[in-house]
């Protein structure tokens, strides 16, 4: 079960970092999810 979480993570995580293509791309789509959180 914790292979397949695991697994799970690096798949999602990869595939968020291909989508941003930059770490300022990243770092940008990160704060916009704190903003949502936070409900700004």
């Amino acid at each position: 079960m914790k292979k397949l979480l695991a697994m799970l993570l690096v798949v999602a995580f990869g595939t968020s970092l291909s989508a941003c293509n930059t770490v300022k791309g990243f770092g940008k789509d990160v704060e916009r999810g704190g903003e949502k959180i936070q409900g700004k």
